[in-house]
């Protein structure tokens, strides 16, 4: 879906293809039959963004087969799709029974990271569409917290650097300019908006940015206008944006808000947990061992990286951070210019919500996903924005 800015600018929002994981080529092919073309079709619209999720293998080939890249293109051309942007966070495995700390390996002091980014970019630039010259990739926020030490440190960001010249060197080659958005997350190196100026300082190139992620941003409970302004008085792009939501409890020490946020502890994803203490931030790596109790302060409110609904919040005596992604979203594309142009729904839990939450059916999958698609393009409108057709 496009929009067009008040200073003239396009707008993308699409939504990401992370929920229907796939491992190879087929599986991707199947997503965008059994999945993608439907939710267009629900919207009643001729043309959908989709923010694609590539596994290793289905990276891999893409970018080593031209006539393999050239069909995928003429099919997402087919079906009525396009893509400008990628998730490059989730390497391989993504559906799998249980994901937790595997999501973040390889991080980016291995080499397979460095290589599978630079094939994403690759096969991005044979993606976007005839009129669109700029494509974006969000990835991994370096490493997860532990056993990054100063060496690993060292060869993350001396990776990055080599992504920027590869991204250089592929402007020059194909005329498609592709940057790279590290994606802060809890437990991660880069954990916050903040955390991600002093390592974007140390690669020093414009290609390298944040993606930022408004469930993410809420967990951590970073304000958005603040955070924002401080991205741009340090010069670091805003290379895109995803749309997304976590969950909020305001009484956690209440028995029925325990039992409520009981029923999305599962086995699948990690949901890191924090609350706002006058000391700072508290945290745990998942939703279980805070409600273990001891970790975490339960007279002051929690936010869980659970991505739910952006239509649909949770039922009493839960919230989801809905109100975060509005202030985002006014400071990202509300001023007199957008401070990115991409603009990705990244709800992908799903099938990890409580089972009464779960869609049973895929029509049900694909009108959930419609009706997020809506709400953002309504908050996009309400913003000053006009859907182009």
């Amino acid at each position: 879906m496009r929009f067009k800015h008040p200073d003239g600018s396009i707008v993308h929002l699409a939504y990401c293809t992370n929920v229907h994981p796939a491992e190879t080529l087929d599986g991707v092919l199947a997503q965008l039959r059994d999945h993608c073309e439907p939710v267009r079709r629900r919207l009643g619209r001729d043309r959908l963004g989709i923010g694609l999720w590539l596994a290793r293998d289905a990276a891999r080939a893409l970018a080593t087969d031209p006539c393999t890249l050239r069909a995928l293109r003429a099919e997402l051309d087919r079906r009525g799709l396009e893509v400008v942007t990628l998730n490059g966070f989730p390497y391989e495995g993504f559906g799998a029974e249980e994901v937790k700390y595997r999501v973040y390996r390889p991080d980016w002091a291995d080499p397979e990271r460095l290589e599978h980014t630079t094939s994403l970019a690759r096969v991005l630039a044979g993606l976007l569409p005839d009129d669109v010259t700029d494509g974006t990739v969000s990835t991994l926020p370096l490493a997860w917290r532990t056993a990054h030490d100063e060496d690993r440190a060292d060869k993350a960001l001396a990776a990055l650097r080599t992504l920027a010249e590869r991204l250089d060197a592929l402007q020059d080659l194909t005329g498609r300019s592709v940057r790279i958005g590290l994606e802060p997350e809890p437990g991660c190196v880069v954990e916050t908006t903040r955390d991600a100026l002093a390592p974007l300082a140390a690669i020093g190139h414009d290609r390298i940015g944040v993606c930022v992620d408004t469930c993410h941003l809420a967990t951590s409970f970073e304000d958005p206008h603040t955070a924002l302004d401080a991205l741009t008085a340090a010069g670091a792009r805003v290379v895109k944006a995803q749309l997304s939501a976590a969950l909020h409890a305001e009484h956690p020490g209440r028995p029925e808000v325990r039992t409520a946020l009981a029923a999305f502890d599962e086995p699948r994803f990690l949901h890191q947990t924090r609350a706002l203490t006058p000391a700072g931030l508290a945290g745990t790596d998942d939703l279980g061992p805070a409600l273990a109790g001891g970790a975490l302060p339960d007279t002051a409110p929690w936010r869980a990286h659970f991505h739910v609904p952006l239509h649909a919040e949770p039922a009493p005596p839960l919230t989801s951070t809905l109100p975060v992604l509005r202030a985002a979203l006014t400071r990202l594309v509300g001023g007199p210019h957008p401070l990115t142009r991409h603009l990705e729904v990244e709800t992908y839990t799903w099938q990890a919500l409580p089972p009464a939450l779960r869609p049973r059916s895929r029509t049900q999958l694909t009108d959930g996903i419609a009706a997020e698609l809506t709400l953002a393009r309504d908050l996009l409108t309400g913003l000053g924005l006009k859907e182009l057709p």
